[in-house]
């Protein structure tokens, strides 16, 4: 078994709603979920369109290789009314989602491959990432940054509004 984090996100319709629903999900394509963060209201980065995203982070456990878990976040998302459009450039604005679930870090592994890399390669620019992921796991360290959560967390120059959600 190898431990993992995940980023799930959602801006459009029910979004707490589509988190549980994608959380519930990942039991089924042999992710077991061990601890989640809180969620948080997140302003929106790099989207075109849409509300505020709820966000949160998911420590989990599988035996899938990353590619096959690359397979079942796309079939989850799929299953959640999730549609993506081509984007309008590499740095062109993202469109709203219901939901977005992304492979932040796989072990130690370090995989740069078509359509996957990990660790993701922006979570040390994004604290709708860092904050919910140092709640719940602030020592785990970035294999290639070789630093920790919490201390990408205090370095990163994003400044987006990250709160705690109260729903």
């Amino acid at each position: 078994m190898q431990t993992i984090y995940l980023s799930l996100g959602s801006n459009l319709g029910d979004r707490a709603g589509s988190i549980a629903r994608a959380i519930e999900a990942l039991g089924a394509h042999g992710v077991r979920v061990t601890r989640q963060s809180s969620l948080y209201e997140t302003e929106p980065v790099d989207v075109r369109g849409g509300g505020w995203f709820l966000n949160c982070v998911a420590e989990a456990e599988t035996d899938l290789t990353p590619a096959e878990l690359l397979q079942a976040l796309l079939a989850i998302e799929l299953s959640l009314g999730r549609r993506r459009e081509p984007r309008p450039g590499p740095a062109g604005p993202r469109e709203p989602r219901t939901i977005d679930l992304d492979i932040l870090m796989f072990g130690s592994s370090v995989v740069r491959a078509p359509g996957l890399e990990i660790p993701h390669p922006r979570m040390a620019e994004r604290r709708f990432v860092l904050v919910p992921f140092a709640e719940i796991a602030p020592n785990a360290e970035h294999p290639v940054l070789k630093r920790s959560i919490a201390r990408l967390l205090a370095e990163t120059p994003d400044r987006s509004d990250v709160r705690r959600w109260q729903g």
